[in-house]
């Protein structure tokens, strides 16, 4: 009653308030809400919905893309009903997810919806549109008069390269065919002429054509044959062709005849041969979703908008129902209409009232206090959390007047308190599954790929009977944290200690407590603490030059006292290389020769025990300076200087003579076995394939001084750490604490490298009947078959080459050895086996299946090994005797080593060779699938660890004991324990065996080792939930998202609208405890933001259009002005395309009779990014690297950053190749290629770019042989030496080609400025180039009037450079007309802001950032200087004069602030305080106007420099604030800057008006004490403003056929407005 009581109240009180407020249907007319519409579209056109279908299938698994089209196939007549695109995605659906099981069926529909898979068939169809262009026409093998008409990428005969990369591919069909076959040397159209191809007699393939090449991410049709010649397909499911072409070909598959791929493509004009449902998704703009768009509320302090009048924009009904039952202003709308329904439309008009004027961009302080706690208690409460934050932060200044007046529960603001004791208020994180996830990076197809990734592991692991509450533990469980810090145990007799700082007399004065390593030193100090904390151990050959240079250099460093324990472990390299073919033929016995270096190692030992190490060491010392100060060559080491050496070391100390004990030293046996024992002792440590090693506390380095000292302090720390939690004491010994926590047995930098290793998933290798783990016996050490084995290595041994044998026998040698936890099983491959080969193998698997558990089986085997490589591995062919020679011989070994014979023999005689032989195929196979390589192949395989190539000389028995180690520690120990917790329920008990156990294990690691996360966590339980959290439970989700979120914060804005998709698809547990800041000072947001999803009414239910997601704002408050910012994942560059408004300042009162704005943005490129590195050195600034196809390498540029090696560029979907350019780069480097030096030759990395995320490549280079010492960029008085030398100089010809640098090439023209050149209209001289920056109307209405102004001034040519990132549509359209009337260049130019430097928030501080942080990379190559002037600025001199100014050698030039306007005195602040102090005499220069000579400035670093500036200072919100002015002031000590005359520019609010007649450049600089605005300034203060912006809107009007303002004078008033002139207009054109 109650209720009823309030609900009647309060419509009488919405109906006084109508009464009050004169509201009705005039009203709703005059006043009517406004709202924004925005999409995205990406730059290619739509791609057919099935294909996109079959796509996102073939990402579960490759079997089940050919699954979806055998179905489709079978059944495309049922699609014929269906006429609407609705229907066909339903249809797609009904066929597609039924393949999967949930929650991945739902994560496929939203895929669907959200096009994720359209990048993958551009990337087709780049790769048909190259099938058909590389076509030689004419020759006869191409099919019959079928002319191929290629999509237009030339104009004329010149290529345009941006249009190769940027434009849409447009495949258009040859005439009247929609699918063909394209082998390589043949292009096929007809089913006919394919199948007689097919069955042609074999013939040897021409050099003249390759096969096409296959890539990781084409569709192999499964039961495809390795080393048949390859046909792919080019054509769509749908179309009537690819039927027959398909059938055809699966048949050939089948047969073994081809190996057939499959690249789905539908060319423009097959539509209509394609089934109705086949072609939904083409012929149409392809609009994204996955992005942000956020309205904020402008500051317009200075007043900086365009008083233009624009026209009209579409007149929209609004295409949204609103919710209705959302709180407004405390009235349910809902509630009241049902009450006076006759009332609707004034009820309606008073509810858009509210919404529009409850905007609050301000609220008092005490409003602010409980902000947000208030917030926190109504997401909460509310019965929808979800949906209820992201209403609050995405409407949030309209509902925050309502918030600030809810009452706070104190439960609420008491647990949000306690919880930030343990987390910064304010801090937001989130984890998926246990790893974290970067927030403010996060974006919709990340975190779905993520999700994704697990779910397709949970329905892995659910196949293998795994219970639901295991797999939630094992997803959720985190590696221990894999620290690059493998440290090799060299702990044994063989190292040779120097010194010991416990107890040697010399360090008795040093303190000896170890808190002192705690104490601050002053950098480079280091600290005396008489304890063995760092142990540096060289391991070297005293025969060699590094070796004895390495002796001299621990003694310098010992005898300045070094706090540093020093010792070396000697061993003989040639003694080592001779060791090694002993082990590979298996010889035992010692007939080797003394060497010089064991030679040395005998007498080092024999000094050492007679008379101390210090004079041992002495006796390496003299053997070093008599081969120095020798007359042969410095390198080479004779006996006689060893020989010298020992009678000089010993003579003083000896009484016979030191010849007779030399003598008498070289019968000694003990000394040889010591020396023989070190030198093997290196072998096994893995060691002595580097020359000269040195050991930091275990960790390997370099052995110079300067790898050492770096070690040492990169080292303390760790050591501090250990000591300040108490883990390391005055009793610990260090080295074996260190040793026994992290060491290694051997070293292998193929196994320990810093780089991730391969992994691969075994799970394909287990499921199925006719699997291949059903095939393999595995062999374990003796006596330890029936225990549980956590690491599996499978060899894969190609039978036919030594290589394999010495493989296998190292696999063997290894079991003998002795492994607890490791088992092994060997994959056989062949490429032609001979019946021997066959038997072979035959009686290795009888051995493994039936007789592992033999004590004698593993010798048996390692016996039938080395008889078969011995005898059968040979060129010549086998004799036809030989058959039975080699049964004997194995019956022969069996019974030898107490095995059956009688088991071999019967069965080696009458096995079936086709089986055998069926094995190996199917090994073959799973490698191809595995390592992607078709012929036999030498791989170790252990737990999805790939190590491939094996180099067999050098990969032992140790090496796998080495992999088994590291791979249990790290990936498979935390497996292996909640494995063995499982309490089986599915899986009868007798079958749950230590094999059953050993290969669950294997599968999970290799499948979990495979996945993309974060090894960081956090603790999220230790936070309380009670009052203050979200939380979701979903018992059946094997996905939990932890998270920790302001709720009023930008990051919350995004991610609560990517949390409310992933509820609606996924549904996974979810726990989000709310983090709001306690204590505000403003209000935290001061934004509206849509998050933009695809729905299913995105299709049409009418016809086959795809109208795609939009973001839209409905009501938005009419007098607030807004600008409009794109919140877009990181590797987005968009740009928008359709937008009449300024979109900068939207004041939607302006918009009259227009209901809706509307914008569309377009997708223009997807940028790669990567760091390149050079191993121990600085990355390698300046390097140039370019990126194309194979027929065209060159297609877009770039150079390397000092910061992180960082390089980007622009791409698009397609398949590219990234190498260095040629030139220098390509002179002195090299790329190396997965860590391999690509042995001098210049190779290309593979870039595929196949989805809407980008790429992060990570690439070494090297300096080629030769080239160590040359620098890359040379200075200027160098290259004047090169000029002379190569009558070419390397700057001023820095590579012409790089004109098109991250550029759109708009009107790009050659911009060498060194000669004299011939301009448009008549003008001549040197190119003047400048570059500005605009956002919004009215600056790019300034940028107008500055562009006339500079050429009016000027008869030379100019060149113009502007930031396209925030340019309008209308600006873009207008340009190319004006540079044509009035004789100009001009060139966009973009750069995306780089993930690793410190974002700012704000547009108009990323415009100043802009200005100054990429100039060294956003600009090509070749342009030498450019000039930068303000947009507002009016230029009334020729720019030449200042082009031509001689910087002095300085990057920059500024004019320094003018101090003659005494008003200002107040204001400027760099007189006074910090900018006084920093300056130290030095003018603060102003940054409207600045020359940077690019050439220097490159050379010298100075954008690296400016960089790391902004990156220290920007973190400080109080820093920085004139961002592109501060910058460059604050860092003039290290970028040096060019202090230019004052007339160079004058603007009123800093000089006086005696100096105006003199200026050269006016600005229009904002006036912080009257706040003027800009337009009423620039009448008043420019006598020539008025006439230039007249002339420039004429043009402006005569191009876009819009009617502008009339152009007063400067006494008119400036709100004058003329009415339209035309009701045409541009917006209403476009389709949204």
């Amino acid at each position: 009653m109650g209720a009823l009581y309030r609900s009647g109240f309060r419509v009488l009180i919405v109906l006084a308030c109508l009464g009050l407020l004169g509201i009705g249907p005039a009203f709703a007319d005059t006043r009517g809400p406004k709202n924004v519409q925005v999409a995205l579209r990406a730059k290619w056109s739509g791609t057919p919905l099935l294909l996109e279908a079959g796509e996102l299938l073939s990402k579960e698994q490759e079997d089940l893309f050919w699954d979806f089209i055998e179905v489709w196939l079978r059944t495309e007549k049922d699609a014929v009903d269906s006429q609407t695109a609705k229907d066909c995605l339903k249809k797609i659906l009904e066929y597609g997810k039924p393949l999967l099981s949930e929650p991945l069926a739902s994560l496929l529909e939203f895929s669907l919806l959200l096009r994720s898979a359209s990048p993958r068939l551009v990337l087709y169809q780049q790769l048909a549109d190259e099938s058909l262009s590389s076509f030689p026409l004419g020759d006869e093998s191409y099919s019959n008069n079928n002319k191929v008409e290629i999509g237009e990428t030339t104009k004329g005969n010149e290529t345009t390269k941006s249009d190769i990369l940027h434009d849409d591919v447009n495949l258009r069909s040859p005439v009247g065919k929609c699918c063909w076959v394209d082998t390589g040397a043949h292009l096929f159209f007809d089913v006919s002429e394919l199948n007689l191809w097919i069955h042609r007699p074999v013939e040897p393939v021409s050099d003249s054509f390759q096969q096409p090449e296959i890539f990781d991410f084409d569709h192999v049709h499964l039961d495809s044959s390795i080393g048949s010649p390859v046909a792919v397909l080019y054509g769509a499911p749908g179309t009537n062709c690819f039927k027959e072409f398909h059938f055809a070909l699966v048949k050939a598959a089948k047969e073994g005849k081809v190996k057939y791929v499959l690249r789905p493509v539908l060319p423009a004009g097959c539509e209509a041969n394609s089934g109705h449902c086949g072609s939904v998704g083409t012929g149409q703009t392809l609009n994204l979703g996955g992005y942000g768009v956020e309205l904020a509320l402008k500051n317009m302090e200075y007043k900086a908008m365009d008083d233009s009048t624009v026209k009209k924009g579409v007149t929209l009904e609004d295409p949204r129902t609103e919710d209705l039952n959302q709180d407004v202003r405390g009235f349910i709308f809902s509630k009241i209409l049902e009450r006076k329904p006759e009332l609707t439309s004034e009820i309606m008009a008073f509810r858009d009232y509210l919404l529009s004027s409850t905007v609050s961009d301000t609220l008092d302080v005490w409003e602010l206090k409980d902000l947000g706690h208030q917030t926190a208690q109504r997401i909460v409460k509310a019965s929808d959390p979800l949906q209820s934050m992201q209403e609050i932060n995405q409407n949030f200044p309209s509902i925050v007047s309502s918030l600030s007046r809810m009452k706070l529960d104190d439960s609420v603001k008491d647990e949000i308190m306690a919880n930030q004791r343990m987390i910064p208020p304010g801090k937001s994180l989130m984890a998926l599954n246990g790893a974290l996830v970067n927030v403010e990076d996060i974006d919709l197809y990340l975190l779905i790929d993520l999700v994704h990734q697990d779910l397709l592991l949970a329905d892995q692991f659910s196949k293998l009977k795994i219970p639901h509450s295991t797999i939630r533990k094992l997803l959720s469980t985190l590696p221990p944290s894999e620290s690059n810090t493998f440290r090799v145990d060299f702990r044994s007799t063989h190292v040779n200690y120097l010194n010991n700082l416990e107890e040697d007399a010399k360090y008795r004065r040093w303190r000896s407590n170890l808190n002192e390593i705690l104490m601050p030193v002053f950098p480079g100090q280091l600290r005396y603490i008489r304890k063995n904390l760092f142990h540096a151990i060289y391991v070297l050959d005293p025969a060699t030059t590094c070796g004895l240079e390495s002796i001299d250099m621990i003694l310098s460093l010992y005898e300045n006292n070094l706090p540093m324990r020093f010792g070396i472990v000697l061993y003989s390299s040639n003694y080592v290389t001779k060791q090694i073919e002993n082990r590979s033929s298996k010889e035992n016995g010692d007939n080797s020769e003394d060497d010089i270096s064991t030679k040395i190692m005998r007498l080092f030992f024999y000094i050492k025990e007679n008379f101390g190490i210090q004079m041992a060491f002495q006796f390496l010392s003299n053997v070093n300076k008599l081969r120095t100060e020798s007359d042969g060559s410095e390198d080479a080491l004779e006996a006689h200087h060893v020989e010298g050496a020992f009678v000089d070391t010993i003579l003083p100390k000896v009484k016979s003579p030191p010849s007779e004990i030399l003598l008498k030293l070289g019968k000694e046996q003990k000394l040889k076995e010591m020396s023989q024992e070190s030198s093997m002792f290196v072998f096994k440590l893995g060691l002595s394939k580097l020359q000269c090693s040195l050991l930091m506390n275990g960790l390997v380095i370099e052995p110079t001084e300067e790898a050492l000292l770096n070690a040492l302090n990169d080292e303390t720390p760790r050591i501090q750490e250990q000591v300040y939690f108490g883990h390391i004491n005055s009793h610990t010994d260090v080295l074996d604490k260190f040793l026994s926590e992290a060491g290694i047995q051997r070293y292998n930098p193929r196994i320990i490298s810093d780089s991730k290793p391969r992994f691969t998933s075994l799970s394909m290798f287990n499921f199925g009947e006719g699997s291949l783990a059903n095939d393999i016996s595995y062999l374990h050490s003796p006596g330890t078959i029936d225990d549980l084995k956590p690491v599996t290595h499978l060899l894969a041994v190609d039978i036919t080459s030594r290589s394999g044998m010495k493989l296998l026998r190292q696999g063997l040698f290894y079991l003998i050895e002795g492994s607890k936890n490791a088992r092994v099983g060997v994959l056989f491959s062949a490429n032609q086996s001979a019946d021997l080969s066959l038997r072979f193998v035959k009686a290795f698997g009888i051995t493994a299946s039936s007789y592992s558990h033999k004590k004698n089986a593993l010798d048996f085997l390692d016996q039938l090994c080395s008889f078969y490589e011995q005898n059968y591995i040979l060129p010549s062919v086998v004799a036809a005797d030989s058959t039975e020679a080699f049964i004997d011989k194995v019956c022969e070994l069996a019974e030898s080593n107490g095995l059956p014979s009688k088991a071999y023999r019967p069965a080696l005689h009458e096995f079936s060779t086709g089986e055998v032989r069926k094995h190996l195929i199917k090994v073959g196979t799973f490698l191809y699938r595995v390592l992607g390589l078709e012929s036999s192949v030498n791989a170790v395989i252990t737990n999805g660890r790939v190590t491939y190539p094996i180099d067999e000389h050098t990969f032992l028995s140790d090496d796998l004991h080495l992999l088994e180690s590291v791979e249990l520690k790290h990936r498979t120990k935390h497996i292996q324990e909640i494995i063995e917790e499982v309490k089986w329920q599915d899986i009868d008990p007798d079958l749950i065996t230590s094999k059953l156990i050993s290969d669950v294990i294997m599968i999970l690691s290799s499948s979990m080792a495979s996945r993309s996360r974060s090894s960081e966590s956090a603790r999220f339980e230790m936070l309380h939930d009670q009052h203050s959290a979200i939380i979701l439970n979903n018992e059946n989700s094997s996905i939990h998202i932890d998270a920790v979120l302001d709720p009023l914060s930008p990051t919350s804005q995004r991610l609560s609208g990517i949390l409310r998709v992933l509820w609606k698809y996924v549904q996974p547990s979810m726990r989000i405890v709310l983090n709001p800041l306690s204590s505000l000072a403003d209000l935290p947001l001061k934004s509206y933001y849509r998050y933009v999803v695809p729905t299913m009414d995105d299709f049409s239910k009418a016809d086959s259009a795809i109208n795609g997601p939009k973001a839209f704002f409905a009501n938005m408050p009419l007098s607030k002005t807004l600008t409009m910012n794109l919140d877009v994942p990181e590797p987005w560059l968009v740009e928008p395309v359709i937008a009449v408004h300024d979109l900068d300042n939207i004041l939607l009162e302006n918009l009259a009779d227009t209901r809706t704005l509307q914008a569309v943005f377009e997708l223009e490129a997807l940028v790669l990014t990567g760091h390149c590195s050079e191993k121990d050195q600085d990355p390698p600034r300046g390097l140039q690297l370019i990126l194309g196809t194979r027929s065209t390498p060159h297609l877009v540029d770039t150079l390397v950053m000092a910061n992180l090696g960082y390089w980007q560029m622009k791409v698009s979907p397609g398949v590219w190749h990234l190498q260095l350019a040629p030139g220098r780069s390509s002179e002195l480097y090299i790329v190396k290629e997965d860590g391999n030096e690509s042995h001098g030759k210049q190779s290309s990395k593979l870039i595929t770019i196949d989805d809407l995320r980008g790429k992060v490549v990570q690439m070494e280079v090297m300096k080629k042989k030769g080239k160590e010492h040359e620098k890359l960029l040379v200075p200027d008085d160098e290259d004047d030496m090169q000029d002379k030398k190569k009558g070419s100089s390397w700057n001023s010809n820095l590579l012409k080609w790089a004109s098109g640098f991250m550029a759109s090439n708009e009107q790009a023209k050659n911009t060498d400025s060194s000669r004299p050149e011939k301009g448009k209209g008549g003008r001549r001289g040197k190119t003047i180039n400048i570059f500005s920056i605009a956002s919004g109307h009215l600056y790019e209405r300034f940028l107008k009037i500055m562009i006339l102004s500079v050429l009016k001034n000027t008869n030379r040519p100019v060149k113009f450079w502007f930031i396209k990132n925030y340019l309008s549509p209308p600006f873009k359209d207008v340009i190319p007309h004006m540079a044509r009337e009035y004789g100009f260049d001009y060139e966009l130019i973009t750069y995306k802001w780089p993930t690793w430097l410190h974002k700012q928030k704000e547009k108009q501080r990323i415009i100043w950032a802009y200005k100054i942080l990429f100039l060294d990379v956003i600009f090509p190559l070749s342009l030498e200087k450019v000039i930068f002037v303000d947009a507002d600025q009016i230029v009334r001199t020729d720019m030449g004069e200042l082009y031509d100014m001689d910087l002095k050698g300085r990057p920059l030039a500024y004019t320094p602030f003018c101090d003659n306007n005494r008003e200002m005195d107040g204001y400027r602040f760099w007189r006074q305080g910090f900018w006084k102090d920093h300056l130290r005499g030095k003018p603060y220069h102003i940054s409207a106007l600045y020359v940077v000579d690019l050439k220097k400035f490159r050379e010298t670093a100075a954008g690296d420099n400016l960089r790391v500036f902004y990156e220290t200072l920007s973190k400080d919100p109080n820093s920085l604030a004139n961002l592109d002015q501060d910058l460059p002031n604050y860092a003039q000590h290290t970028v040096p800057i060019f202090s230019l005359p004052q007339e160079w520019l004058w603007c009123e609010s800093w000089c006086g008006n005696a100096t105006k007649s003199k200026a050269k450049t006016i600005d229009l600089c904002n006036n912080p004490m009257t706040k003027e605005p800009k337009l009423q300034g620039a009448r008043r203060i420019v006598a020539e403003w008025p006439d230039l912006d007249a002339e420039a809107r004429r043009f402006t009007a005569k191009i876009v056929g819009q009617d502008q303002e009339p152009v007063q004078a400067p006494e008119q008033s400036k709100d004058s407005t003329s009415e339209d002139l035309s009701k045409d207009d541009s917006e209403s054109k476009a389709e949204l």
